[in-house]
């Protein structure tokens, strides 16, 4: 029977992560490297790639290469697995972190539903599952030549509850139609490839609750009031997580979403 430690070590393998520029994408990131993955970071950010990779090296001594990838372009996406290839000769971990924010030109996003844009609808779903479906499926063949590959989806509670929007209220947050739709079909779309892929290539999906981000004092307290745990979370809080789907130590779980939310969806 093998020991906890060596189910796992990654080393030799390789995990591609989307959104590796961002908070939750450095801490995924940083979890596999600790266990000795070499990691390919995808973001649209050059400069908060380069800072992510150089602490990946200096913390661990990982082999770390980034790619600068848009995910709304279909052909920028098409090309991420012949990079992949070139750079490391395989993958072994595709997670789908990346998620559509938008920036402060965005119209049609954070307003009330009456207000909320088609154009901006379309954007989301891109991002946040189409862009998911499409990397999922381009990278499956370098995935399944181990017959050990794992993908892991980064969904949202609101991809499988209902908003509160009494805890925005007074503020410039919410809570877009269109993120809820195209979270919650980064979990039906976990389950059907998690069926179609099996036995090669397992797929699972996590759903994050509230991060701490310096938000709103009046909406961190009320979402703290709403959470058993009573604390928003911390990037911290999701490094298990992904070492656990990652790694052998979940080789024989598939399909499953894991609500990370300090029991937020538990009530």
């Amino acid at each position: 029977m093998r020991s906890i430690a060596s189910l796992m070590n990654m080393d030799g393998r390789v995990a591609v992560i989307t959104g590796g520029g961002g908070h939750l994408g450095q801490a995924m990131a940083d979890s596999l490297a600790e266990l000795g993955c070499a990691i390919c970071l995808i973001d649209r950010n050059e400069a908060a790639l380069a800072d992510a990779a150089g602490k990946l090296r200096e913390a661990w001594g990982a082999s770390v290469d980034t790619l600068l990838v848009d995910l709304e372009s279909e052909a920028e996406r098409a090309d991420v697995a012949p990079r992949v290839q070139e750079l490391f000769g395989r993958a072994d971990v595709l997670i789908n972190n990346a998620g559509f924010v938008g920036d402060s030109n965005l119209t049609g996003w954070v307003v009330p539903f009456e207000q909320q844009e088609i154009s901006t609808w379309r954007r989301a779903v891109e991002v946040n599952l189409t862009a998911a479906f499409h990397l999922s499926q381009v990278m499956t063949p370098l995935l399944r030549a181990n017959a050990r590959g794992s993908i892991i989806n980064v969904s949202s509670i609101y991809g499988v509850v209902g908003p509160d929007m009494s805890i925005y209220a007074g503020t410039a947050m919410g809570n877009p139609a269109a993120y809820a739709a195209s979270k919650g079909g980064l979990v039906q779309t976990t389950r059907w490839l998690s069926t179609v892929l099996a036995p090669q290539i397992r797929v699972n999906c996590i759903s994050p609750g509230g991060i701490a981000r310096n938000q709103p004092q009046e909406f961190s307290e009320r979402y703290i009031q709403k959470t058993p745990m009573q604390r928003m979370g911390t990037e911290e809080d999701f490094k298990g997580a992904i070492a656990y789907f990652a790694s052998d130590l979940s080789a024989w779980v598939t399909g499953e979403n894991l609500m990370i939310d300090g029991g937020w969806t538990a009530w």
